[in-house]
């Protein structure tokens, strides 16, 4: 084989990888970035865990990928490691559809008539047409993702050609028809084919490599079938190094994928070479063709996946043995539990790392929210062990702005559907509102504190209007939170309106106070304290109002938070004033 040759093949193979690749991304897009989120929610038993398994991989066009996403989904709790057997096992399978994609090479040999507008040549050079077309002229980003699988799938067939064309030669020589004739050794066939699999991190890149041996005419399906063994187990290397910095539920899960392949490679061999003695298969000599490789890579992996599924249990058990628990599971850090529901695998996929985004906001808020109801608790009843679980809980809070926060931005740089756009737009907008929330939680709870220590206490008509305020602020904070986690603006249309009141009471709450203390039924001590739990439950308020409006505002896909307040004071709907009075008579004093 010539230096030439060997460059074609090697550019060959760079194309088919880029192509796949681009392909495979492009497809995924056009689905709506949504599969990762399909495969995560709808995979509750093992045979739905398959299914969904062999589809997302046939979109996505690696079964390394969606094992790296599933293994992810372990790491953070979204899935157990049971749930993942199934759908790994259904990636196996659904990783054997590019080869089948790549059968259309074989049209090269239809040379009658108009069939021969069919070649390789010929419709890749029309799709490749069509795809730069798309992307280039079109300003819409779904036909935009069509002319990216186009041109993938351009590129993967000129890959393919080239890959071919560099190996034609070799029909001729002796010394490599000797070098393939080796490999029909169940045992030398696989360990090349890891081997291979294990440099090039793709099974379906192997298994397009060997149907373009095929053009040799010294691939036989005695050669192929070791090779194709050996390309499943191949192909758990960049699994097995994606759970580097994983959780023990996130290695068990890497390590299923390589048990699937080495004991279904264990059993189906057994099985089938053991038949093939007593009966001898008469196809084992015979020259294997793209169809033929296709062919005997999807029945040997829906084959593996048959003899395994009944015994996912047992593959469960086994990957808990060979990664056992290490001593009772110590209690985690802030960060680590943070960290694992901020998954950095699913950085890849915005789809994934938005959900998992909102799921750490609405987490925080609730943080948020239980820190609030602990620190109004403690202005009528004061312990230490209360306060300290404040100090607790607001350190995690201060994790979690600084952790979402990082995790948003890198966000960002991914390309996004509108609506993803605008979930990440509401979460940037209102992380610091949370987080500022329960700073004033733990500003009424130094409050309690200074209140037990001194012993300060209040006039009834002071505590009165103390525990209305308290409560209307309990109830704009449940209504603010409720509306973002559950993406309900019309929940948010009540905020500005109990806002406004609390502003209002806080205001007659001060002002009789004053007059309290000119009066000395309260002294200065009294006023400082009091004064400073209003400001505190006025400015809760205030960021509550923050959060309906991001809510409303982003709803209408715009934000300008001054023109809309002013908007609505001036206004004053018959909704905003009808609101306002319930709350009114609610809370009012």
């Amino acid at each position: 084989m010539e230096i030439s040759d060997v460059i074609a093949l090697l550019g060959g193979v760079a194309m088919f990888l880029f192509g796949m690749a681009l392909m495979g991304e492009a497809l995924k897009r056009v689905a709506g970035n949504r599969l990762e989120v399909i495969l995560w929610r709808l995979s509750n038993t093992p045979l739905k865990g398959v299914l969904l398994g062999t589809g997302v991989t046939a979109v996505v066009q690696s079964s390394s990928a969606t094992t790296v996403m599933v293994v992810g989904f372990v790491n953070s709790g979204m899935m157990t490691v049971r749930q993942a057997i199934g759908i790994i096992m259904g990636a196996n399978i659904g990783t054997s559809v590019t080869g089948w994609v790549l059968c259309l090479s074989m049209l090269d040999g239809m040379r009658h008539g108009w069939i021969s507008l069919l070649s390789t040549a010929t419709l890749t050079a029309i799709v490749a047409l069509v795809g730069i077309c798309l992307r280039s002229f079109c300003k819409s980003q779904t036909k935009r993702h069509v002319g990216d699988i186009l041109l993938g799938f351009a590129v993967l067939m000129y890959g393919m050609q080239a890959m071919s064309a560099a190996v034609e030669p070799l029909r001729e020589s002796a010394k490599f028809v000797n070098i393939l004739a080796a490999f029909e050794n169940p045992a030398v066939g696989i360990i090349v084919g890891i081997a291979i699999t294990a440099v090039l991190q793709s099974a379906s890149a192997a298994v397009g490599i060997l149907q373009s041996l095929t053009i040799t005419g010294a691939i036989t399906y005695a050669t192929a079938l070791p090779l194709i063994m050996g390309i499943g187990i191949g192909a758990s290397v960049p699994v097995l190094l994606s759970a580097i910095g994983a959780n023990r539920d996130g290695k068990r899960t890497s390590l299923i994928y390589l048990l699937i392949n080495v004991l279904g490679t264990l059993v189906c061999s057994a099985l089938f070479y053991g038949v093939h003695l007593a009966a001898d298969f008469a196809f084992m000599p015979a020259t294997a063709n793209t169809i033929g490789i296709a062919l005997i890579n999807s029945v040997y992996r829906v084959a593996m996946v048959l003899v395994l599924f009944p015994f996912v249990n047992l593959l469960e058990k086994l990957a808990r043995f060979l990664v056992p628990e290490k001593g009772s599971e110590e209690e985690e850090n802030d960060d680590g539990v943070i960290a694992e529901r901020l998954e950095e695998r699913f950085i890849a996929h915005p789809a994934l790392a938005v959900e998992q985004s909102r799921i750490a906001m609405c987490d925080m808020a609730d943080r948020v929210k239980e820190n609030l109801s602990r620190s109004v608790i403690l202005l009528s009843n004061y312990s230490d062990e209360l306060r300290a679980e404040v100090n607790k809980t607001e350190n995690m809070i201060d994790t979690y702005e600084d952790k979402l926060g990082t995790y948003l931005v890198q966000i960002t740089g991914r390309e996004m559907t509108d609506l993803q756009n605008k979930d990440v737009s509401r979460f940037l907008h209102t992380i610091s509102d949370f987080e500022r929330i329960g700073d004033h939680a733990v500003n009424l709870s130094k409050a309690a504190d200074e209140i037990a220590r001194k012993k300060i206490s209040f006039t009834e008509d002071a505590e009165y209007e103390l525990s209305r305020i308290a409560n209307a602020v309990l109830e704009i904070v449940h209504i603010s939170f409720n509306s973002f986690k559950n993406d309900d603006v019309t929940l948010a249309y009540r905020v500005e309106p109990l806002e406004e009141l609390i502003d209002a009471l806080c205001d007659k709450a001060k002002h009789n106070h004053v007059e309290r203390v000119r009066s000395g039924e309260c002294t200065l001590d009294h006023g400082f304290v009091f004064n400073d739990m209003i400001t505190d439950f006025e400015r809760i308020a205030d960021h509550c109002s923050n959060i309906g409006v991001a809510m409303i505002e982003l709803e209408s896909n715009m934000f300008d938070t001054h023109e809309y307040l002013t908007n609505l004071k001036h206004l004053k709907t018959a909704t905003f004033n009808r609101y306002f009075d319930e709350y009114e008579e609610k809370y009012g004093f």
